[in-house]
């Protein structure tokens, strides 16, 4: 837009040092603890340490997100696109109070999953991923950011949605969460509708759910060789669906 100037000015141009239109473009940070990490073992003896994944490990984080973008059955390829466009969007500090999460097997990954903060009391439930089949290792991450939410944060409430119809069966319908009237309330996930879980029914119903179907119990603290032992991942050679 280019409008006329109301007053004669000193200067026909004004230029900006980027540093200082940086502060205007990203979001305002809440103080938020971080995710304590901590490890479970399955029934084949693997054990999996769940913490915080660090910026610097982004870029191969991206890496190993790309490749399902081509999948295309499952949703594996919207989920793959979003989870990028996500991974970048915190990695480029343009996503607001975000948080990712990574499941890491000997060092190799094996699960994922991110969201952020709306504000001190919503917990949007982004994505989860699963790269090592056959364990629930994906519900394990889901359960991961609920623990986030209720446990360490103590909002009130996470809001969810759901792209696939195995994970609506699973997390949706298996845990009876009840729905937001749509479309007053929206998802960000392309204002999809919003399906919730509140503090008291975590405690009360959604807890033990996800404990009996999981079948594991997070630990803490990590065994200082086991957190050594996954403090880096390996990308993996080639996509698992």
């Amino acid at each position: 837009m280019i409008l006329e100037v109301p007053e004669q000015v000193s200067q026909e141009k004004v230029t900006f040092n980027v540093r200082e239109l940086e502060p205007l473009l990203q979001a305002p940070a809440m103080d938020v603890p971080p995710y304590p990490p901590c490890y479970c073992e399955y029934k084949t003896g693997e054990k999996m340490v769940i913490r915080p994944a660090r910026l610097d490990e982004a870029p191969d984080l991206l890496k190993v997100i790309r490749p399902y973008l081509d999948v295309d059955h499952d949703f594996y390829d919207i989920v793959g696109a979003r989870v990028y466009a996500e991974v970048l969007g915190w990695y480029r500090k343009r996503l607001k109070d975000p948080y990712t999460l990574l499941g890491l097997v000997d060092g190799k990954i094996a699960g994922f999953c991110n969201g952020r903060l709306m504000n001190e009391d919503i917990n949007i439930s982004l994505h989860s991923m699963a790269f090592h089949r056959g364990l629930r290792m994906g519900a394990t991450m889901y359960y991961a950011k609920c623990e986030y939410c209720f446990d360490i944060l103590e909002q009130e409430e996470f809001w969810a949605t759901y792209e696939s119809y195995n994970g609506f069966k699973r997390w949706g319908i298996g845990m009876a969460q009840p729905m937001y009237p749509w479309p007053e309330y929206q998802h960000e996930l392309g204002g999809a509708k919003v399906f919730y879980i509140t503090k008291e029914y975590w405690n009360r119903v959604v807890k033990n759910y996800l404990k009996e179907m999981i079948g594991v119990e997070f630990m803490r603290p990590v065994p200082e060789e086991l957190m050594k032992k996954n403090e880096k991942f390996a990308i993996p050679e080639e996509v698992t669906v």
